[in-house]
């Protein structure tokens, strides 16, 4: 069987910094491969040059469909059938399904009339091949992230793709939006498509691929059979280190209460929640979309209020009527959607971190003193390990990891009583989401109760003293990991045939 693409002595040079070093990779028709490495390992750098957008430096051999290439241009890529699609979609918000999904070959035609009854036939049809169903007059802005994900797969197998790259395609999915994806994945590939699959969820990399291959620091480390992966061995491969999960196991129930939660319930978002955190106590919540996760978050942090039920703070009753009342009571909330809310990416990362705390910067009445604003911010770059060259380059320079790390200390920084991480980790790779777990847990020795909500039960499960599970905006069941397998969660939560 020949491969769909080979290559042989791929590198790509930057300014004198190597990205890709001698990578050879060969993908052969109707496989899942799955590109696993840390962020900056060189993942999407291969991507693009397999796609045409970069040419690789001499040297380098390209083979697709069995014909060999000097370079490719992203019109040759496309037309010997390579489809990508990028994490952020680029598909058009203003257009509709339909038009998304067929605007290639609607661009390409020699013809100046716009048949809106063709376009919709196209949309129609590679619908039905993928076993999707949209709207398709609808507009793309007024679709959830999970329905853009798909159509951005329709529009790349409209043309005849022989291999679609799907570059962290579940980063911003829930479990269940992950299933249908994964589905949609096998589905291609029993029609002989190969895939390539780029995740940070490992789970999910174990689960869709025939084989890894993993690339750290610009250098492939090999290729593996995904069947004889574990996801330790994957993660070592990848960070070079090796990470052993340990279940929370510590008695606080002679700590001090921080929250306590007394059946408090909001009409179509949750109901009769009820639930406390002691000092330096880290509780989970976990469960399927829908949940009401995060419409519970926002009304601990005074974003939204519970229409009945009370609110403690050390014993006493509180009714946040902003976020600001929170703020004041020691409340923090690192929000799930860092990019659009948690931070804000034009500002520097000097200003992202100090926003919160610019009162304790003040000199001279209301003016800035920029020395003391420096010292707040040099202080959490260190104390949270920051990675970053300058401080005064925009947040949108660094790593997920990293501006994940910034979102955190920008709420340290007002020295919170409770920290609420509304999903720490999305879009953040294996070795900067330990990062974060150990930062978890070293404030909770120090003292700091957290509410820790996330999608993935790994995540709370080992990192938490207790877990809640919710679904359909009410609390199920409390675990607590030391005295529970995760299965039981899982099971909970997924159903045992998932």
């Amino acid at each position: 069987m020949i491969p769909v693409i080979q290559f042989s002595n791929v590198s790509k040079t930057f300014g004198g910094v190597r990205a890709l070093i001698n990578i050879d990779f060969e993908v052969m028709p109707g496989e899942v491969h799955c590109l696993a490495g840390e962020n900056g390992c060189g993942k999407s750098t291969l991507i693009k040059i397999i796609s045409g957008v970069y040419d690789p430096d001499p040297g380098a051999t390209l083979t697709l469909m069995g014909q060999e290439y000097e370079t490719l241009s992203p019109a040759q890529a496309r037309r010997v059938g390579v489809g990508v699609i990028w994490q952020d979609h680029a598909l058009f918000p203003e257009m509709s399904v339909a038009e998304n999904i067929a605007i290639e070959g609607f661009v390409s035609s020699k013809s100046k009339l716009v048949r809106h009854k063709k376009i919709k036939d196209v949309a129609q049809k590679v619908c039905e091949r993928l076993g999707v169903s949209f709207e398709l007059d609808a507009l793309v802005k007024t679709l959830p992230i999970a329905q853009r994900q798909l159509i951005a797969i329709c529009r790349a197998l409209v043309s005849d793709v022989r291999i679609v790259f799907m570059d962290e395609p579940t980063a911003s999915l829930t479990q269940s939006e992950t299933k249908h994806l994964l589905d949609v994945v096998r589905t291609l590939t029993a029609e002989n498509v190969a895939v390539v699959f780029v995740s940070h969820r490992l789970t999910e990399v174990l689960e869709i691929a025939n084989r890894v291959t993993v690339l750290r620091d610009g250098q492939k480390v090999g290729v593996y059979d995904a069947s004889e992966m574990t996801l330790a061995k994957l993660t070592e491969k990848m960070t070079g280190l090796t990470i052993n999960p340990a279940v929370v196991d510590q008695d606080l129930s002679k700590n001090e209460t921080v929250l306590e939660v007394k059946q408090i319930s909001r009409a179509g978002e949750y109901e009769d929640i009820s639930f406390s955190i002691a000092q330096g106590e880290v509780v989970g919540i976990t469960g399927l979309l829908g949940a009401g996760r995060t419409e519970l978050a926002l009304s601990l942090f005074g974003m939204t209020r519970p229409e009945q039920g009370q609110i403690y703070l050390h014993g006493k009753e509180v009714e946040f009527k902003s976020n600001l009342d929170a703020i004041s009571s020691g409340v923090a909330y690192v929000s799930e959607d860092r990019l659009s809310l948690g931070l804000i990416q034009d500002q520097s990362i000097e200003n992202n971190l100090a926003l919160t705390v610019l009162d304790k910067a003040l000199a001279f009445g209301s003016l800035l003193s920029f020395k003391k604003k420096r010292t707040i911010v040099d202080h959490w770059i260190e104390e949270l390990g920051v990675k970053s060259g300058n401080t005064s380059d925009a947040i949108s320079t660094l790593s997920g990891g990293n501006q994940q790390k910034v979102a955190i200390a920008k709420w340290l920084a007002t020295n919170p009583k409770l920290l609420i991480l509304d999903a720490p980790t999305v879009g953040v790779d294996v070795g900067a989401r330990e990062g974060i777990f150990e930062i978890v847990r070293d404030l909770a020795g120090k003292g700091l109760s957290i509410l820790l909500i996330s999608d993935e039960v790994s995540e709370v499960y080992f990192n938490s003293n207790r877990v809640l599970h919710m679904s359909s905006g009410c609390i199920q069941k409390e675990y607590v990991p030391a005295r529970c397998d995760i299965s039981e969660l899982e099971d909970a939560i997924y159903g045992k045939a998932i």
